[in-house]
């Protein structure tokens, strides 16, 4: 969440084309959407000087641990790091890319192919190394909730 309503206008950007890489004849010039939309978009999104920012996210999981039913619960909160002078949207987007870089570059990842972020939770070695990792740099995710109970 970047702020309230910001998903509803990027589905709005998507679904009307405004993000497409298939360019398209304007005045005669072959233009990409995407190009044209964040060249826009960049600086009117930019955070003005000065202003912090923070980011909040759970992650819930549901399903089934050993056969029973479970629910766990993350939460995230983070915010712009004035020591470093870094936003927490770079540090939480990437912290997280950084540390999986070398997770493939030390050969602890070995897997080959594009894998979604919830391929990689399913490994508990990469994701103590992930946790671990944001720890480090000050990024703690905190299990809020287990819940466990027999139908």
């Amino acid at each position: 969440m970047r702020y309230p309503g910001h998903a509803e206008r990027m589905r709005m950007l998507r679904e009307t084309g405004f993000l497409s890489l298939e360019p398209v004849a304007v005045g005669g010039v072959e233009v990409r959407p995407y190009d044209l939309t964040t060249k826009l978009l960049f600086d009117a999104w930019k955070l003005p000087e000065g202003e912090r920012d923070l980011t909040v996210m759970r992650v819930e999981a549901q399903g089934l641990l050993h056969g029973v039913p479970a629910t766990y619960t993350w939460d995230l909160y983070d915010e712009y790091d004035a020591e470093t002078d870094t936003t927490s949207m770079a540090r939480t987007t990437g912290f997280p890319c950084a540390i999986i870089t070398r997770l493939l570059a030390s050969g602890a990842l070995d897997r080959p192919g594009v894998l979604p972020p919830e391929k990689l939770a399913g490994d508990e070695k990469i994701f103590n190394a992930l946790i671990d990792g944001l720890a480090e740099r000050k990024v703690e995710l905190k299990l809020t909730a287990r819940e466990s109970a027999a139908d």
